[in-house]
């Protein structure tokens, strides 16, 4: 698998908040779009709501780790987006990828690799 490209612009994320399938959880949002091009791009993000600037960032690094450990059974072509939530700030790297798992497997219809 290629690497994934950062989704960055806000019409991006508009789009695939009004388009896509979402899956919620009190740890993540996951929203996915099947895409016409021959890659995966992901992006991810933090309200205020989740708490102050520290707390945002390791919600991210918390995710972003999540993403690298499951991006491998992904199938190309998918607009991915991980939305932190209040919980995320809290938990453990573990627990977050097992419910992104959960979340990809329904959304892309790819069951992650058994260990």
């Amino acid at each position: 698998m290629k690497d994934p490209l950062i989704i960055r612009e806000n019409r991006d994320f508009v789009r695939l908040y009004k388009r896509g399938k979402s899956q919620v959880d009190p740890l993540l949002v996951t929203y996915a779009l099947k895409s016409r091009r021959s890659c995966t791009r992901v992006g991810v993000t933090a309200s205020k709501k989740v708490g102050g600037a520290v707390q945002r960032n390791r919600a991210k690094r918390v995710i972003r780790a999540a993403w690298r450990e499951l991006a491998p059974t992904v199938p190309e072509g998918y607009d991915l987006i991980f939305v932190a939530r209040g919980r995320t700030t809290t938990c453990k790297m573990q627990q977050v990828r097992r419910v992104m798992a959960i979340h990809l497997q329904r959304l892309t219809g790819v069951r992650e690799a058994e260990r």
